[in-house]
């Protein structure tokens, strides 16, 4: 234990004055974290040396497989499966339940969705959150469970279990405390290890950008996205990435209840924001055309707009919520399923003109503020709060119209919440469109 121990401090003393370490020394820092002879104060110790220090493409791959390796690596081999795997990916943001439509629509266009998701964190909405409010379903099923309806229904979205890079649950519980959660190496490491513990053919990862993102400048987006391509290339994961906007919400809802509803409207074709929908199509557009099934961006729009129209996006998503607990013919009954806040009310314009620019972090923190999110890991959170029918930034408002729907537990949290959403909104005499949608495609 003390050659392990002093094995531990040498490589983090060589990581600290600005060497490389070897895939062997990254290995064992890994093995220490699983077996517990790496201390809290030593995980923190080597996650500030990467910070300030960096890593290489190389060195960032050792440690994603390192960590990758930690647990067990979901192999598809014995169940056949006629056609690719594949999954998104998503920095967190706010109003985003991509997820939740991009599964099932990539799984009515013959791919395999193994979808493996978070919990919210800080301002930013979870998609494991979201289920959550759907009765019965179950978010850990048991490995076979999990594997069988990925194979059954082509889409299966969960929450990590402790066998799946347990390396990466500690060292990340570690960096949230420590002031190390923004290193680009050890996010990379982190995003990848437990994509490649899946078993993936192909990844789309969608990096947000703006002030209601983590990543608030293109330059650190930019970053991301180019550490993420070289350590996927070198570990073997074919990933494309997208750049996209959150300067506002992506959806026209924030909160989990209503998230979920916005994705039947979406599903159903009752209501499919432009916005959102744009996001949904090229992301999945991408998969489908680094997965063999489609030849061009268009080819694949028109495969996925065909799934949405004909309606098996919608019956692979209902199909997917009976097989893990949840309620016959989802989207036909949610209303009867899903929860609903007891007071609803209308945050009215102070001014007319036309919105020229929301403070997206804010609507998040009001969300979380309404009890919809958590300040700390075992909150229990208020599925049925948040905000609906939100204005987009250019559109025009006039004085008493709504800037969107507050859903509460009750009157003063209503009142709280309005008085946080109204300072958000910024009311100019120009239309102003804000920032493009699709920042920028790293191939």
């Amino acid at each position: 234990m003390a050659n392990k121990g002093s094995l531990l401090q040498e490589l983090i003393r060589k990581k600290r004055d600005g060497d490389s370490l070897t895939d062997q020394e990254i290995e064992a820092f890994v093995e220490g974290v699983v077996d517990q002879s790496a201390s809290d104060g030593q995980i923190g110790a080597f996650a500030m040396a990467v910070l300030l220090r960096g890593m290489s493409a190389s060195e960032c791959t050792a440690l994603s497989l390192s960590m990758r390796d930690s647990g067990e690596v979901i192999c598809w081999d014995h169940l056949n499966l006629q056609g690719p795997i594949v999954d998104k990916h998503s920095t967190g943001g706010v109003g985003d339940c991509v997820s939740l439509m991009l599964a099932p629509m990539l799984a009515a266009c013959g791919a395999f969705v193994p979808m493996i998701s978070g919990r919210g964190l800080g301002h930013t909405g979870g998609t494991l959150d979201k289920l959550s409010s759907i009765p019965g379903y179950d978010l850990k099923p048991n490995a076979d469970v999990f594997k069988a309806t990925v194979a059954e229904i082509g889409c299966a979205i969960i929450g990590q279990t402790s066998t799946l890079a347990p390396a990466d649950g500690r060292i990340y519980s570690v960096r949230d405390v420590t002031a190390t959660v923004e290193s680009i190496p050890l996010i990379t490491a982190s995003i990848l290890s437990k994509k490649l513990s899946a078993g993936l053919d192909n990844l789309v990862m969608d990096i947000k950008l703006g002030n209601g993102a983590f990543m608030t400048e293109l330059s650190e987006a930019k970053a991301l996205a180019e550490s993420i391509r070289q350590v996927a290339k070198q570990a073997g994961l074919i990933t494309s990435t997208l750049i996209t906007d959150m300067n506002q919400p992506l959806a026209r809802a924030a909160g989990n209840a209503l998230e979920v509803r916005e994705t039947v409207h979406y599903l159903t074709g009752e209501i499919r924001d432009p916005r959102l929908h744009e996001v949904v199509i090229r992301l999945a557009s991408a998969l489908l055309i680094g997965a063999g099934l489609a030849s061009s961006s268009h080819a694949a729009a028109k495969k996925l707009e065909t799934v949405l129209v004909e309606g098996q996006a919608r019956d692979h998503f209902d199909a997917m919520i009976q097989a893990l607990g949840g309620p016959k013919d989802f989207c036909q009954t949610a209303d009867n399923y899903l929860p609903k806040a007891p007071v609803v009310c209308k945050v009215l314009s102070p001014t007319s003109g036309f919105v020229n620019e929301i403070n997206t972090r804010q609507l998040g923190l009001s969300v979380v503020s309404l009890g919809g999110g958590r300040r700390h890991p075992d909150d229990e959170i208020d599925l049925s709060v948040g905000l609906e029918q939100i204005v987009r930034c250019g559109d025009p408002i006039k004085q008493g119209d709504p800037l969107c729907l507050v859903h509460a537990r009750d009157k003063q949290s209503a009142a709280d919440a309005t008085k946080s959403v109204l300072d958000a909104f910024e009311i100019g005499s120009e239309p102003f469109n804000g920032s493009e949608l699709i920042v920028e495609e790293v191939a």
